[in-house]
């Protein structure tokens, strides 16, 4: 009787261990994979303008950002309300470092006119240390240099009906090829100065640093550690095993 209680406990004991060493050896990903997109809920208390065709014009309320998988040196933010039932525009941003951090998520144009809702400049996602700037058709963006007194980003004024085009795919990859997102990816960006003068993207946009490998997330450095308690625990279940073979 005690020999076969023994048995069906080293059995147990070797199945836990092979079990335990499994997941140590699988890596996390799903730490790392998290947030990508970086979602942000925004609440806005008055009115805000937004990139579109002509004055896009987001009412008081709360909306949801997201960040598009698009090449690193452009992004597409999206807007949607707060349930994400609806898509309000596919704006075209580029990750500019000059623009520093603030204590708002998202950052506005300083100055307006009389009456005008502030017009939102860039999007600051919380932890990161640059701004994601939106760039504008170029007829608003000329407007916005004037009165704002700083460069703005534009794209040509054809391209902008892409912004509030509806877009609309159940995989990220499908959006990301969908002919509107192309066309604002692929759209010449250039910037004006308050005097109306056109300078090129450089002299406003400066890129992050390249991450060096010393900054990496830390959701990797772990998997050498996960490996090795993996390798332990099967060193453990092949004791026990050969354990419970003699006893048997």
């Amino acid at each position: 009787m005690f020999a076969r209680v023994s048995k069906h406990w080293c059995r147990a004991l070797v199945f836990a261990s092979s079990a335990i060493a499994l997941c140590a050896m699988v890596p996390n990903t799903a730490s790392a994979q998290q947030g990508w997109d970086k979602r942000t809920m925004v609440t806005f208390s008055a009115p805000v303008e937004i990139p579109g065709i002509s004055a896009q014009v987001l009412p008081a309320g709360t909306y949801v950002f997201r960040l598009m998988d698009s090449p690193s040196d452009r992004h597409i933010v999206q807007i949607f309300s707060k349930d994400e039932k609806h898509l309000y525009a596919n704006i075209l941003a580029i990750p500019n470092w000059r623009l520093k951090p603030t204590d708002k998520t998202v950052m506005t144009f300083a100055e307006r006119r009389a009456g005008e809702p502030q017009a939102i400049r860039a999007w600051f996602y919380p932890g990161d240390n640059f701004g994601q700037e939106f760039v504008y058709p170029k007829t608003k963006a000329i407007e916005l240099a004037k009165v704002a007194k700083v460069p703005v980003l534009y794209i040509p004024d054809e391209v902008a009906p892409n912004i509030v085009a509806p877009v609309v795919a159940t995989e990220a990859k499908a959006v990301i090829t969908a002919p509107p997102v192309v066309a604002l990816v692929r759209a010449p960006v250039k910037a004006v100065e308050p005097e109306g003068r056109e300078i090129p993207i450089e002299t406003v946009v400066e890129p992050p640093p390249v991450q060096s490998a010393a900054a990496l997330p830390k959701t990797a450095s772990t998997i050498p550690l996960l490996a090795l308690m993996g390798s332990m625990c099967l060193i453990v279940g092949f004791s026990l095993q050969r354990l419970c073979a003699r006893r048997s």
